[in-house]
């Protein structure tokens, strides 16, 4: 869908408590249109989010994240188009890496908000599944006319003793977001909300805690701030090194869907340097001088922590 006046018009007119709702106010999002109007929250998805998106899966998901208490209540929802609408988080700031920086105890809200989520025994339609993806990804993008970054293929296939070790003691899955980008955290300075669950399932939850360590530029300190206060105590270095596996490997997985936002002519961002930028950082950490111990921690499982 575009977000031509027409056709927002069009949405909010066949949806009867928006008609009276107000001015529609553009709030953002990177392949979405999202607005304001009044108490509510329009999100209308973007061109082509079809070709990755089950709304059905999210429509779920939303629904499940609202009833444990880490996401606004959903009205309103139509799996067939994903047109949805929210209760409106009055008085959060949506968040951003500097915000993240700026706001004292951000980290903490969010570990404790992710800690609520994989916590409360929701089940998800959809198994986010790291390499599953990737492959998918690929096949989406062998039909488009756009050039992986240099080696890329070669990264995947050194990712392999991740995939490895990562397989030697999985974990319980739990419902996570799998996309946590700043912007979908709203914080009121008290509590932090979750919002967007477009690419929400069940998964090894520590993919939230180290993907969104990328996305908001976390320190090393704030690392641990999240960690302690998502478990309650110190992280083992079984499950610190989960994490930081998965810093590495959302940023594999996401240079793909950057290509596939530049294939889709998305306007929102140079997605070209997205996904060369992605790609860059996770070749760095995984180069890292501390990431083969991860590896290690994480393949010897709890009873291999020293």
């Amino acid at each position: 869908m575009t977000d031509q006046s027409g056709e927002l018009a069009a949405i909010i007119k066949r949806i009867d408590f928006l008609k009276d709702a107000g001015t529609p106010t553009r709030l953002g999002g990177l392949t979405n249109m999202v607005y304001r109007l009044g108490d509510y929250c329009l999100r209308v998805p973007g061109d082509g989010t079809e070709e990755y998106i089950d709304r059905k899966n999210e429509a779920v998901a939303a629904a499940e994240a609202a009833a444990a208490g880490v996401s606004p209540e959903v009205l309103h929802v139509e799996p067939a188009t994903g047109i949805m609408v929210t209760r409106f988080v009055d008085g959060a700031v949506t968040m951003t890496p500097e915000a993240f920086a700026a706001r004292a105890g951000a980290p903490v809200r969010a570990g404790e908000a992710l800690s609520r989520l994989h916590g409360s025994g929701a089940v998800f339609p959809f198994r986010f599944e790291l390499f599953a993806m990737i492959d998918e990804y690929l096949a989406i993008l062998s039909t488009k006319d756009v050039t992986l970054p240099e080696g890329y293929h070669q990264v995947v296939d050194e990712a392999e003793a991740v995939r490895t070790a990562l397989s030697a003691h999985p974990v319980p899955l739990a419902p996570c977001h799998c996309d946590p980008l700043c912007e979908n955290f709203l914080d009121t300075g008290k509590r932090m909300w979750i919002v967007d669950w477009e690419y929400a399932g069940m998964n090894d939850p520590m993919w939230d805690l180290g993907d969104l360590s990328v996305e908001a530029g976390l320190t090393p300190q704030q690392d641990s701030e999240m960690l302690a206060a998502y478990f309650g105590a110190e992280a083992s270095v079984f499950d610190h090194g989960r994490m930081v596996i998965y810093k590495a490997m959302c940023d594999l997985l996401w240079t793909l869907w950057g290509l596939i936002q530049l294939a889709n002519d998305n306007p929102a961002e140079d997605f070209r340097a997205y996904a060369d930028g992605r790609f860059a950082r996770c070749k760095a950490l995984m180069a890292g001088p501390d990431f083969a111990g991860h590896i290690a921690n994480v393949a010897a499982g709890k009873a291999g922590q020293g």
